[in-house]
């Protein structure tokens, strides 16, 4: 959800930026295109590939991010996904075996979790402001948080795969499934899988700040990517990272939030309270070769506060940046794992 790849790209929200390297080597020649989707920017350099493939390349790349959206967006109101939230009872809801992937995965990152990634907390998200809904004048009373809540739960959420295809299901007729937490990293995977098929195997892929790489960049390199450093205005690192092979997702709430009745509230909700997170923890990066993961992690751990976050990446020898607030700035705190990227 929030870096951005160092070439300095234009600030759109929290991002990554590729970092500057010093060439060792003539540079291979290398095919940048760029696009809009998913209500961001994407941006994809391709070494080894020129002008001669761009136009074919971007039609293709852009064919299957519109099937992302036409699949998953809530935006859209004939996307697969819209159509399962307007249905309003327990029968099958037949859907792609994409969709069908990205749910399985919430799932399972909501149970190895423990319900730190809850895909079914959008009616909580509009609740509190942060959706389409206009932004309320008060706190939510606990009679409005409890009814809001209960219309919640992972448990209601079921996927299905039989001899006919896949199908979702819902227990609970108001049941809400949201995916902007995992489906842009999918969306990044889905595109180095198809330059991969292109035998294009030295790529970056960036889609709103969620990154996949495979191989090495035009200098023969691991691609650099540069985590930002949270507070006022962008394009500030905090850390510079070496990858190859493998994606990078960062979530934070440093910049999405406003202020009610005298309190800072987060856009990012824990399931369990129904109220936005309180904590100091301000941004997670997670290393994962799965950019769907990554994505899907990094929203939990921002749930999960600092301390708890570290404890759970250290058991599943996860690779996690943590920046917490403190009085005089962030404090730093990376799990074992992500020790063995860093540079500069």
């Amino acid at each position: 959800m929030i870096n951005r790849v160092i070439n300095w790209l234009a600030p759109l929200g929290l991002a990554f930026l590729l970092a500057a390297c010093q060439p060792t080597s003539e540079p291979r020649p290398q095919l940048h295109l760029t696009g809009n989707t998913m209500g961001t920017y994407y941006s994809i350099k391709i070494v080894g590939a020129d002008d001669s493939r761009s136009e074919a390349l971007q039609a293709e790349i852009d064919r299957r991010l519109e099937q992302v959206n036409d699949h998953m967006s809530t935006y859209r109101e004939d996307s697969e996904l819209s159509r399962f939230n307007r249905h309003d009872d327990d029968t099958p809801v037949a859907v792609s075996a994409d969709t069908a992937k990205v749910v399985t995965a919430a799932l399972q990152l909501g149970r190895l979790t423990e319900g730190a990634l809850d895909v079914t907390v959008g009616p909580l998200v509009n609740l509190w402001g942060f959706g389409p809904d206009a932004r309320p004048t008060h706190i939510p009373s606990d009679e409005q948080l409890a009814e809001v809540k209960a219309r919640t739960g992972l448990e209601h959420l079921s996927v299905h795969t039989t001899a006919e295809g896949e199908f979702l299901q819902k227990s609970l007729p108001g049941l809400y499934v949201d995916l902007s937490s995992i489906a842009k990293g999918f969306g990044v995977d889905a595109v180095s899988e198809y330059l991969s098929e292109q035998g294009l195997t030295n790529h970056l892929v960036e889609i709103g700040g969620e990154v996949k790489t495979r191989g090495l960049n035009a200098h023969g390199q691991d691609w650099r990517i540069a985590v930002e450093k949270p507070g006022p205005g962008t394009g500030m690192v905090q850390q510079v990272v070496a990858i190859a092979g493998t994606s990078v997702a960062t979530s934070g709430d440093y910049r999405n939030y406003y202020e009610l009745d005298g309190k800072r509230l987060s856009h990012t909700m824990d399931p369990a309270t129904g109220k936005p997170i309180t904590h100091r923890l301000a941004s997670v990066t997670v290393i994962h070769p799965s950019c769907m993961i990554a994505d899907g992690l990094a929203t939990a751990l921002t749930v999960m506060g600092t301390e708890r976050a570290l404890a759970f990446a250290e058991r599943r020898g996860l690779a996690v940046y943590l920046l917490t607030k403190t009085d005089d700035g962030f404090r730093v705190d990376m799990s074992s794992a992500f020790q063995k990227y860093l540079r500069g």
